[in-house]
């Protein structure tokens, strides 16, 4: 670990090993320098040290610690549980090395797989054959489903005129989980964030320059949110006790869903769902 130290630089050395810079440790992690600041701000990941001027600086144990963030958070654990996890004296490192072992090995397995099947039917092409069996084709488009696409990450982006307004509603009324809250100099809020699940949602300010408006200025809909709740009925109450516009009761739907529908105060329509059993 310290050789690594050594070779990311960016930083200066504190006796036993290279303290890495904020923007040394993002490029190295292939995280943003703005999701190190937010780990710090939420206490899941401060640098051990700082320079005179302020700067962060992160020592061995801190990039052992962002290991540990970044295998539990590909894991699919929410942040508020890493974090839990990392502070708990029976939290147990090898299990987590062993799950993303797991993970990789099913990754490995179906890349393999992949690799059989297009080098078998490489092979009958250069024989001569000119049709694939559909049963074939259908397994390779299996194989190629379940391996990751380059796409990494999904951020809905969605507009609002009083975003310190719409993040207190989400996250009181929704459930979603309270996220950064940024704010100007003169203290109003241009970004927030709501984790539902398993990603997060951006809250945006209206721009002229994008033609982003929210839909109470436009005054129609363009879209809809549908999220999986555990017990749709019990979030449709409490939806309700915090003032959520419904637009249709919890529903059994004819598509393995009991649903319901609600606006939220600048009437951007969402949906909550959970599957029939």
């Amino acid at each position: 670990m310290v050789a690594c130290m050594a070779k990311l630089g960016g930083g200066q050395d504190d006796g036993e090993g290279r303290a890495i810079k904020v923007g040394a440790l993002a490029r190295a992690s292939g995280l943003t320098v703005r999701t190190l600041h937010y780990y710090d701000e939420i206490g899941l990941l401060s640098p051990s040290e700082r320079t005179g001027a302020g700067h962060r600086l992160y020592s061995p144990q801190d990039v052992q610690r962002l290991y540990h963030v970044v295998a539990l958070r590909q894991l699919g654990l929410a942040l508020d549980e890493i974090g839990a996890a990392l502070d708990d004296s029976r939290w147990n490192v090898l299990e987590t090395m062993s799950r993303q072992i797991t993970r990789i090995d099913r990754r490995l397995g179906i890349e393999h797989r992949l690799r059989n099947r297009l080098a078998s039917l490489s092979e009958d092409f250069g024989h001569g054959h000119r049709y694939i069996d559909d049963h074939e084709l259908l397994s390779v488009l299996e194989d190629m489903s379940m391996l990751d696409s380059m796409i990494q990450r999904r951020i809905p982006t969605i507009v609002y005129e009083d975003i310190a307004a719409a993040h207190e509603f989400l996250t009181t009324a929704f459930g979603f989980e309270a996220g950064r809250v940024a704010r100007s100099p003169d203290g109003v809020v241009y970004h927030a964030e709501v984790t539902a699940g398993d990603g997060v949602i951006w809250l945006h300010q209206v721009s002229e320059q994008f033609a982003l408006q929210s839909p109470r200025a436009l005054g129609a809909a363009t879209g809809q949110l549908s999220i999986v709740v555990e017990d749709v009925d019990a979030h449709y109450r409490n939806a309700v006790e915090h003032g959520a516009d419904i637009v249709l009761p919890p529903t059994d739907q004819p598509y393995g869903y009991r649903e319901y529908d609600a606006r939220d105060p600048e009437q951007r329509l969402w949906s909550f769902m959970t599957p029939l059993t």
